[in-house]
């Protein structure tokens, strides 16, 4: 969440400051240096290119402060070059940007060099510049901008903090589910084979035939717990890459192919977790309830989200009368907590497409 906020603001202040200097160059509003004025532009182009790599190596530790440091050095070399004085705008971002990846300490700093760094400078090129309204204005303005941005981070924080103690909550609750189906579907195995066993003796001298059968039947529920048992562990993990997850979820499958649109990247661990459960929760589904025959898993990366479709050619249902089963309702309560969606598409008869689609 923090790094596509960081990537909004960013590019809207760039994108304010860029307007407000070719404004000032195009209406005449002060002397215009052409070198400058192309240097300016150049230097704001490298901050939108500087952005996306930010967002994808920069956003903790030591990768954090060397992307700080940078962003200062072209915020510096942009106001150099910037005729009109808008630019300065650009350094209310580094409280901001320091805030969501180095903490809070880290923001208050930064937004007390930025504020030294606009005294010293007026000292220096603009003597009693404290006894000039408009200088006095422009500080007063600039340190309101710098309490905007470093209270704007403190909210996207608490809000991320707080999604994740929704997911930690989401995954413990999962857990518990899935606990719960363990012991439900493991007693059903156990006293079936303990009620199979006990028929093989009855009629072990009485009928060879029926005990054998009896032992056979018991040996395949042994097998079909073990397997229930060893997805339901499986279940609890969370995956590390939703791709290779996925694959190992459908491999040796002869019913089941999955599709990847896209080029995989990293997302949001509570995003992933909940499009792999989706994904299991849509293949126990289509196989035990749809009776389906072929099963297509399609995850789809675009640039702001990421997109599962489980397509069965099973029975199919009504999913407006579907009020309970099907892990419907669950599945739909997991997208909510990440911010995805869910959308359900069937018919009797045509089978079912259910498809989850997770901002990131």
């Amino acid at each position: 969440m923090s790094r596509r906020v960081g990537l909004w603001v960013t590019g809207a202040v760039y994108g304010v400051v860029l307007v407000a200097e070719l404004y000032w160059v195009l209406a005449g509003l002060g002397p215009v240096d052409p070198l400058r004025a192309v240097g300016f532009c150049a230097g704001i182009a490298a901050l939108f290119a500087l952005e996306p790599v930010a967002a994808r190596f920069g956003q903790v530790g030591r990768g954090a402060v060397v992307f700080l440091a940078a962003r200062l050095v072209l915020f510096g070399l942009v106001a150099v070059l910037d005729e009109s004085g808008l630019s300065r705008a650009l350094f209310v971002l580094l409280p901001f940007l320091a805030y969501l990846s180095l903490g809070r300490a880290a923001g208050l700093v930064s937004g007390g060099l930025c504020l030294g760094l606009l005294v010293a400078g007026y000292t220096i090129w603009i003597p009693g510049w404290y006894r000039e309204s408009t200088y006095v204005s422009d500080l007063l303005m600039f340190g309101l901008g710098l309490i905007l941005a470093v209270a704007m981070a403190d909210l996207v924080v608490r809000e991320r903090r707080a999604a994740g103690r929704i997911a930690e909550l989401s995954v413990a609750t999962e857990r518990n589910r899935m606990a719960r189906d363990i012991h439900d579907s493991l007693g059903h195995y156990l006293t079936a084979i303990s009620v199979q066993l006990a028929k093989a003796e009855a009629f072990r001298a009485h009928d060879a035939v029926v005990a054998d059968r009896a032992v056979t039947d018991a040996r395949e529920s042994a097998r079909s717990a073990l397997a229930d048992v060893r997805a339901s562990v499986g279940a609890l993990r969370t995956p590390v890459s939703l791709v290779a997850a996925l694959g190992e979820m459908v491999d040796g499958a002869s019913d089941t192919v999955l599709r990847v649109e896209g080029v995989e990247r990293p997302i949001d661990q509570a995003a992933m977790a909940t499009l792999y459960r989706a994904a299991q929760e849509a293949l126990t589904n289509a196989r035990r309830h749809g009776g389906a025959s072929r099963v297509t898993v399609t995850v789809a990366f675009t640039a702001s989200e990421v997109r599962l479709a489980v397509c069965d050619d099973g029975r199919g249902f009504r999913p407006q009368e579907q009020t309970s089963g099907f892990g419907l309702v669950g599945l739909r309560e997991r997208a909510a907590l990440v911010g995805g969606v869910v959308a359900v598409d069937s018919a009797p008869g045509v089978g079912t497409t259910v498809t989850m689609t997770v901002g990131s």
